[in-house]
């Protein structure tokens, strides 16, 4: 009997975000509107996503004892998130500092604080939470070694109980070791990313989503989603690929709609649904997500994703 449809390891930081009529370039300013503070973060973000939907969720992760710190912790709870698995101090609560355009497209930096002292032996301390989880969900705002160990677990299983099914979206992007591209099912990319992981393959010149997505297998994934924005998303697996379109709707602010995308995603393969089906709510998901401003804010209800 598994305790978690989903176990999410990964970031928390306070979105501290401000909307601008355009980014500015290198050494120039630009007025912005009033500062607004929202709970955000990678992996908060896709706990939060998937326990608003109706998951049993858990979220392994750390901030600081500090302001932003508590924010997280209750918007967590208020989701439905099961927050044991969340640690508290060693730095401050991560930030991310967030430009909206009046088209929705954003830009982010962030310091990682709290997040890259999340380390391999919080994850070997956290092993009944790995073991009581159909899926663990993984980005990369928290170190790679922490990455890999949750991997590493999760390959080895829990005695007669095979380990948990592995999702990674590989954000912000970097080289990934053999071992975790070959536990992704699947691994999770955008245009940038699957760039950046073929950048020393002629595939990653490529304009089309379907010779990424080709590429990526090669390197050993069990499977792979491409997400396309307005497009929809592209699903591989090795025996096939298929588009899956999005919904038409009205974007307001796209922050955090990726995250809601894989949160969603990662949940109902967690429920049993195959990777094309659980794409397809997914995109309804992020869809949905990008209509409201704000990350966590933003991220639709089930009953929310049906009305579309």
């Amino acid at each position: 009997m598994h305790d978690y449809d989903l176990l999410v390891v990964g970031s928390a930081n306070a979105d501290l975000v401000v909307g601008v009529d355009r980014r500015p370039g290198a050494g120039e300013t630009v007025l912005g509107s009033d500062l607004a503070v929202h709970p955000g973060g990678k992996g908060a973000n896709q706990a939060v996503a998937a326990g608003r939907l109706g998951a049993r969720t858990a979220l392994l992760a750390r901030v600081g004892d500090d302001a932003y710190g508590r924010l997280l912790l209750d918007s967590q709870r208020e989701a439905g998130v099961d927050t044991v698995g969340v640690l508290v101090g060693g730095a401050p609560t991560g930030v991310a500092l967030i430009t909206v355009d009046p088209s929705g497209d954003n830009s982010i930096v962030v310091s990682p604080g709290a997040n890259s002292r999340l380390t391999p032996e919080d994850v070997r301390g956290a092993g009944s939470l790995l073991a009581a989880a159909r899926v663990v969900s993984l980005q990369l705002e928290i170190p790679l070694e922490t990455v890999a160990e949750v991997v590493r677990t999760a390959d080895g299983g829990f005695g007669d109980r095979p380990g948990p099914r592995v999702v990674l979206n590989p954000s912000p992007p970097a080289p990934l070791p053999a071992e975790v591209l070959a536990a992704c099912d699947p691994l999770v990319v955008n245009e940038h990313e699957a760039r950046y992981l073929l950048s020393d393959d002629p595939a990653g010149d490529a304009t089309d989503p379907e010779a990424w997505a080709s590429a990526l297998l090669a390197r050993g994934p069990r499977s792979v989603v491409v997400t396309l924005g307005g497009a929809g998303a592209l699903v591989a697996d090795g025996d096939r690929t298929v588009r899956v379109p999005s919904l038409p709707v009205d974007a307001v602010d796209t922050t955090g709609a990726g995250d809601a995308f894989t949160g969603a995603l990662a949940w109902r393969l967690g429920v049993g649904d195959d990777l094309e089906t659980a794409v397809r709510y997914a995109v309804r998901v992020g869809a949905a997500a990008v209509t409201r401003a704000g990350a966590q804010v933003s991220f639709p209800t089930a009953d929310e994703v049906a009305a579309l």
